[in-house]
C-alpha cells in the first residue's frame, strides 16, 4: 500500500473533476469555431469560467484560461511589468520576498537578466513571514519607481500565510498593482479575489483535485496586460492559443468542489496534520516544525507539515521512506542530481545544513488516518538509519 503524503505536489483527482473532464473528451469542436460544434463548445467553456468566477469571487470576465501556474505567473509578472514600463519608464523595479516559488523567482530573475528590471526580494521572519515595515519601507523609498508588488499567498514549502492584505492596503496608497500566487492557499484556506483587493492571482488545477496542465490568472478588468503569446487572440487577447474545454470543465468542477468544501476539508486535514506533528516528534525528540507552530495554526495551511530532523540528509529520508511505500518530498530543491538548500529556509535564517534535512508532508483529501499511523511507525527506523549513513 503506497501512503501519499506530498499533495502539495500534486493531489488526485477529485471523481467531479474527473468525469466533468472526460465527459467532454470525445466532443468535437473549436470554441473559437462559429459553427454549432463550436458553439457548443465556447459554452461549455463559459460555463466553466462562471462557476469559477463565483467560487473565487470575480467576474467571469477576470478569468484568463492558462496552461498552470507557471503560466499564468509569467503572464502577470512579465506582462505587467511590460505594460506598466511602457506607461512609464521609470517604473523598473519590482517587490517581491525571498521565499517565493521557482515560477515567480525565476521569471523575476530573467527580467532583471533581459528586461532592466530591478527586483527587490525583500526579507522574511523565522516563519517565512514577509516582513511588513521593510515593503513599506521598500515601497515609500521611491513609490513612482514601482512596477508592481508580488506576494504568494502561502508559502508551498513551510505552509505560511502570508501578510496579502497588508501589501494592498500599502500598494493601494500609491496605485500599484499586488499579483499573488494562490496556488497553494485554493481550497485549503478561503481565497476571495474581490475582498483581497489583488489585482491579479494565480490558481492552478491539479494542485486542488483538478486535471495537469490547466490553470488560471485571474486579473482585475481595468489592468493592462501585454501577452506573452501572440496568436488568435483568445482569452482578452493576452493568453492566445485553443482553449482545452475538456481541462477546462475539469478545472471549473475541481475549483467549485474545493472551495465549496474548503472549511470542512481544513478541519479534517489539520486536525491530521496536528497529530501527525505531534507523533513524529515524541518518536524523534530532537525534530522540529518549521514555519508556524501548532498554537499558531492559524497562520499556516492545514495540510502543511514541514519537519527538521538534525544529522540527516532529506533525500535520504526520502528515499528511506519511499522504500517503505511513504510518499513525501524534501524541503529542498535538487539540480543536476545535487542536492541544494531550501532557498525559503535559508531566508528564514537556517544554516546550509538545517536547510537540508528537513522533510515537507502535506496532507489532502484522500489523506486518513492510517496514513498518518504509518509515517509514525517508518519515521523512527528511517531516522536511525539515515544518521547512521552520515556518521
Amino acid at each position: 500500500m503506497t501512503v501519499y503524503l506530498d499533495h502539495a505536489a500534486t493531489t488526485p483527482m477529485l471523481p467531479a473533476a474527473a468525469e466533468a473532464m472526460t465527459a467532454r473528451l470525445a466532443d468535437v469542436g473549436n470554441p473559437s469555431s462559429l459553427h454549432a460544434s463550436g458553439r457548443q463548445a465556447r459554452r461549455v467553456v463559459e460555463e466553466s469560467r462562471e462557476k469559477i468566477a463565483q467560487a473565487l469571487n470575480c467576474r467571469p470576465g477576470e478569468v484568463v484560461f492558462t496552461s498552470g501556474g507557471t503560466e499564468a505567473d509569467n503572464l502577470a509578472l512579465k506582462g505587467l511589468f511590460w505594460a506598466r514600463r511602457g506607461a512609464d519608464p521609470g517604473r523598473t523595479r519590482i517587490l517581491s520576498t525571498a521565499v517565493e516559488h521557482h515560477a515567480v523567482l525565476d521569471p523575476l530573475h530573467w527580467l532583471t537578466e533581459r528586461e532592466g528590471a530591478e527586483v527587490e526580494l525583500l526579507p522574511v521572519d523565522q516563519r517565512a513571514r514577509l516582513e511588513v515595515d521593510a515593503l513599506r519601507e521598500a515601497v515609500e523609498r521611491d513609490p513612482d519607481s514601482v512596477a508592481l508588488i508580488s506576494l504568494m499567498w502561502a508559502n508551498n514549502e513551510v505552509g505560511t500565510l502570508e501578510p496579502v492584505g497588508d501589501a494592498v492596503e500599502i500598494a493601494a496608497e500609491h496605485g500599484i498593482p499586488v499579483h499573488t500566487d494562490a496556488v497553494q492557499a485554493l481550497g485549503s484556506v478561503p481565497v476571495d479575489f474581490a475582498a483581497s483587493g489583488v489585482d491579479a492571482l494565480t490558481l492552478t488545477g491539479h494542485k486542488i483535485g483538478g486535471p495537469f496542465g490547466v490553470g488560471a490568472l485571474v486579473v482585475a478588468r481595468e489592468l493592462d496586460l501585454v501577452p506573452l503569446v501572440h496568436g488568435g487572440g483568445q482569452e482578452r487577447d493576452v493568453r492566445s492559443g485553443t482553449i482545452d474545454t475538456p481541462a477546462i470543465a475539469g478545472f471549473a468542477a475541481a475549483v467549485e468542489v474545493a472551495v465549496k468544501q474548503q472549511a470542512d476539508h481544513a478541519t479534517r486535514v489539520a486536525a491530521l496534520r496536528d497529530d501527525l506533528v505531534r507523533r513524529v516528534i515524541e518518536v524523534v525528540p530532537d525534530a522540529h516544525l518549521h514555519g508556524p507552530q501548532l498554537e499558531q495554526s492559524h497562520e499556516r495551511l492545514p495540510g502543511n507539515a514541514h519537519l527538521g530532523f538534525p544529522d540527516c540528509e532529506g533525500d535520504s529520508l526520502l528515499m528511506l521512506l519511499d522504500a517503505r511505500g511513504i510518499e513525501c518530498s524534501t524541503g529542498s530543491a535538487c539540480s543536476a542530481g545535487v542536492p541544494q538548500p531550501s532557498h525559503v529556509l535559508l531566508a528564514m535564517g537556517c544554516t546550509d545544513e538545517a536547510a537540508r534535512h528537513s522533510l515537507r508532508f502535506s496532507l489532502g483529501h484522500t489523506s486518513t488516518q492510517a496514513d498518518v499511523d504509518a509515517l509514525v511507525e517508518a519515521i523512527g527506523p528511517v531516522v536511525e538509519r539515515a544518521r547512521s549513513a552520515q556518521r
